[in-house]
This record gives C-alpha cells, structure tokens and sequence, in this order.
C-alpha cells in the first residue's frame, strides 16, 4: 500500500473522536443501525478481498471486516479517530488486516498509483459532508477493480423520525432542515462545526452512472430512531425492539426506505 503523507491539520470530529463509541457506537440505536449495515457489509466483501474504507471514524465496521479475514485501507480526515482506530486495531491484534492512514475523502486521487481495491465502502453519513460528490465518484473509478462492489450509506433527505420528532417539540426548522438545498451546517463540540449535504438517491445515482450500476437501496433506521433519540430508547425498551422488527420488513421497500435515518446504496462498479 502507498505511504500516505500524514496531515496535522485539526478536523471537525477530532472534538468528539474520544467519546464517539460511547455516545453512538455501544449506544442501543447505534448497534441497531449498524447492525444492519454489517448484513450487507458481510454479504458483499469476502475473505481475502482488500477494501477501502471512506472514514473509518473510530474503526468498528473495519474491526468487524478484519475478524472475517478481509484487508481494510481504513482512511479518516480526523486525526483523532484515526488514532482511536490505530489503538482499537492494535489492541485487537488485526495490525495484518487493518491499515489506518490519514487520508480525507476528497483526497482519495493520492492513493491512484496504489493496488486496485477489491471494494469500498462509507458509513454513517461521512460522505454527506463531501461537497464535490462528482470528484469522488471520479477517485473511486480509478480505485476499483472492474466487478467491485462500493456499499456507501448515507444521511437521506426525508428522515421520518426526525420530522416527527421535531414538529411534535413544535421545531419546524429541525424537522425539515434536511430539505434544505444548501445543506446545514452541524455544530458537533467545543466550537467545531462542519457543512452537512442530504442529496436524494436519485441525484446521487446521477453521479456516480456510467462509471457505477445501481442494484440496491437500504433504508437503515425507518422505524428505529436516530441516536439523538437514545433517552427515550432506554426509557421504552420495547420502541427498539418493535422499530427492529418493523425495519426487517420495510427496509427495502420503495418510498418507505427513502424516509429512513440513513440510505445505504449498492453500487457495481462498471467494466469500461
């Protein structure tokens, strides 16, 4: 793999990097949402495949990869996660799976004299914070081997929870913010803030054609709530449970899918 140039640059989530497992990862809705990313991240990557992750945050989706035998490049603009994940990958003894650099998603073209991954996938929203999605779906063209599967999940546009969630606290502002074509900007800890996009499928899967094919959408939290809901989660243990069940059914089913927290987008990349 190609050494990466290391960037000392403080980035948005270095405020909340150590904190970030507690207040989402081993929270009851993050293990849910992600629970139902691993699915697709255990049906579409095999052992012995290299695969390159687009922020990686604190490295649980690459440690879960790692224990079923599949390389992660795991790349992450904050220098904090990546050092969370640095500690997480040694402290697991998966050094020889996964490999940590600091590398920003819209510096993906550095890594082009590189091996050509196997796949690659995002998580949880990192991607809705990249303004040029169109110089991204050109890095990863030249990336990706021909066949290669990229799994990229996504903040979506009409999250049901939230518009709900909000107007019933009469916030009209937060429950629709996400229509918002300007995107919002977040405000995450100690000062620091970063710029939030919530483009639709549609405009996404423009994007990404001809270079990429679509063959699956994936609502990831329809019912199951976001994580700021997570007080509520344990206070009514029985909305998750009923949320978990409800999303096993809905989960792919069009229009309802495109309402869920997030979007979780298959794509093939094209032989040329």
């Amino acid at each position: 793999m190609p050494v990466m140039r290391p960037q000392i640059d403080p980035a948005p989530f270095d405020a909340i990097a150590d904190r970030y497992d507690e207040i989402f990862t081993s929270s009851k809705v993050g293990r849910a949402q992600r629970a139902s990313v691993w699915k697709e991240l255990e049906n579409a990557f095999r052992p012995g495949q290299c695969v390159l992750e687009i922020g990686c945050g604190t490295g649980v989706d690459a440690c879960f990869l790692a224990e079923r035998g599949v390389t992660v490049f795991a790349c992450d603009k904050s220098p904090r996660m990546v050092a969370v994940t640095t500690r997480r990958v040694e402290d697991g003894g998966q050094s020889s799976f996964v490999h940590p650099h600091l590398l920003a998603a819209e510096d993906l073209a550095s890594l082009r004299r590189g091996t050509a991954f196997d796949g690659a996938f995002s998580n949880f929203g990192v991607l809705n914070c990249v303004e040029d999605l169109g110089g991204l779906a050109r890095n990863l063209t030249g990336l990706l081997r021909p066949g290669a599967t990229a799994l990229l999940c996504w903040m979506g546009p009409r999250c049901l929870w939230e518009m709900a969630w909000y107007i019933a606290q009469g916030k009209p502002g937060k429950a629709f913010r996400r229509l918002r074509r300007r995107g919002v900007t977040a405000r995450i800890d100690d000062g620091a803030s970063v710029q939030v996009n919530y483009p639709s499928v549609r405009s996404i899967v423009r994007v990404f054609q001809p270079e990429f094919r679509l063959k699956s959408v994936k609502g990831i939290g329809i019912s199951v709530p976001p994580s700021y809901v997570e007080p509520w989660v344990h206070k009514f243990p029985r909305l998750l449970l009923w949320g978990l069940r409800a999303d096993s059914l809905m989960a792919r089913c069009p229009g309802i899918r495109l309402l869920a927290d997030h979007i979780l987008l298959e794509f093939e990349r094209v032989e040329a």
